[in-house]
């Protein structure tokens, strides 16, 4: 079933970062995380005014604000200098596992816990042809089982032929975000999608492709090079 775009906040320009002019870094949130942040936001901000009045709502406003903070780093969206290389890594985390399979092709899985960055971008320059949601369960992401969980599989035409991406919902992410739809045309890097809190995303080098990075390697989105010559 094809999924469009999310509707919330536009495009990010960068997160935590400081201008230029040395005024304070502006926040900026992923696309996606609107309907988590701003109630967070929201409640930290009215219990915090209620503790003016009586001091006991501090105990509603302390983890209000600690919750908004986390939320603040949750769905944060830095900018990102692209790496190089045929295929770049789609998301932040660590390689979970290395996979042949058996149409030639390997299997890369990258897990994401709740403290990295949760926006995706693609693995290479080229067109989505598809983006296709599959129902499913929400086991942990980094439980062999994880491979029947719901489920957002992209499917893009590139210099390499068909590359196939799948970002895959944990037991705390039930909502992956895609921000685009099939037929766009993407640059390596780009933003395409979120998967709210931790998760899982599996990238398919092409056969004869050979594998660059090994299990237990952290990656950067858009940065850390999956493949090698």
């Amino acid at each position: 079933m094809p999924i469009s775009p999310s509707p919330h906040t536009s495009a990010p320009t960068g997160a935590f970062d400081a201008p230029a002019d040395g005024r304070r870094p502006r926040v900026t949130i992923a696309r996606g995380a609107t309907p988590w942040f701003v109630p967070t936001l929201a409640t930290a901000a009215l219990t915090t005014a209620l503790t003016r009045r009586n001091g006991k709502w501090a105990l509603a406003a302390v983890p209000a604000c600690a919750l908004g903070a986390g939320m603040l780093w949750f769905f944060r969206d830095p900018e990102r200098e692209i790496g190089t290389g045929r295929v770049i890594s789609p998301a932040d985390g660590v390689v979970q596992s290395i996979d042949a399979w058996p149409d030639g092709r390997t299997r890369i899985a990258i897990f994401m816990s709740p403290l990295n960055v949760h926006v995706n971008r693609a693995p290479l320059p080229g067109t989505v042809t598809s983006v296709e949601h599959v129902a499913g369960g929400y086991v942990p992401a980094f439980n062999k089982d994880s491979d029947r969980n719901e489920r957002v599989v992209w499917h893009f035409d590139t210099e390499l032929g068909d590359i196939e991406m799948v970002q895959i919902a944990g037991a705390v992410a039930r909502r992956i975000v895609p921000y685009v739809d099939a037929g766009t045309k993407v640059e390596q890097g780009e933003r395409i999608g979120l998967i709210r809190f931790g998760s899982r995303v599996d990238t398919y080098l092409p056969a004869g492709v050979e594998v660059g990075v090994e299990v237990g390697q952290k990656t950067t989105a858009g940065v850390t090079r999956l493949d090698r010559d």
